[in-house]
């Protein structure tokens, strides 16, 4: 039997303006296990990304822990977390966050060269897997000759590339016309089934919610089943 990939027992998080304390997360307790697909829905302001950007380590918890691969991401040093990171987990956003001044197969390679690779065999590798997500024509293209679905490929194929253990996904589809997302979502999980990458995708969408295996609401900073 395999260890859960991430696990969070009585997470919290308040942030502090002054005087001024708000708390959006209330102890929160999940497990994510390989292959799981999980969908978390809630209206805007609900603590959503924030609650991903705990899971990644992104941010720091006001209590409760946050254990990837059994090691509880907040002690560890900043090089041991990013090391640790870098080989788990892959992060897609709203917004494609590519480099401007690289190409599409150098944004790819970029997480293996940090990981150690040479550049040759990352690249090579980067090619393999954007091949797989259709843009094999768009190699050396930079993020600005790209539209935007081939933009949230490449972005998709470079979360994937280490074939990390979970990929955590902030409304990987918020900003592209329905049938461009719906594109991307079936790209997601036939990754998914491919790597037997968990999924953890925060989307407003009930619609893409609906098609994954399990759909957590977030409310008053509770997390609940779908009613």
């Amino acid at each position: 039997m395999t260890s859960p990939v991430i696990q969070c027992q009585d997470l919290s998080k308040q942030f502090i303006d002054g005087q001024l304390k708000t708390r959006v997360l209330s102890d929160i307790n999940l497990t994510i296990n390989q292959g799981d697909k999980l969908a978390i829905i809630g209206s805007s302001g609900s603590g959503k990304s924030t609650l991903l950007h705990l899971l990644g380590g992104l941010d720091q918890p006001s209590s409760g822990t946050v254990n990837l691969h059994g090691q509880d991401i907040n002690k560890l040093s900043v090089k041991a977390l990013s090391k640790l990171r870098n080989q788990s987990l892959g992060f897609v956003y709203q917004f494609h966050h590519l480099l401007p001044e690289f190409s599409a197969l150098e944004n790819v390679a970029i997480p293996l060269v940090i990981g150690g690779m040479e550049p040759k065999q990352a690249k090579h590798q980067a090619e393999q897997l954007l091949n797989k997500v259709g843009l094999n024509h768009r190699l050396i293209h930079k993020p600005s000759e790209l539209s935007g679905g081939e933009r949230q490929r490449a972005a998709l194929a470079r979360a994937l590339i280490t074939e990390p253990d979970c990929l955590l996904a902030d409304e990987p589809t918020g900003n592209l016309d329905q049938r461009t997302a719906q594109g991307i979502f079936d790209l997601i999980l036939e990754l998914n089934d491919t790597f037997g990458t968990a999924l953890v995708i925060v989307t407003h969408d009930t619609g893409l919610a609906a098609q994954m295996s399990q759909v957590l609401t977030l409310r008053d900073g509770h997390l609940k089943n779908q009613e």
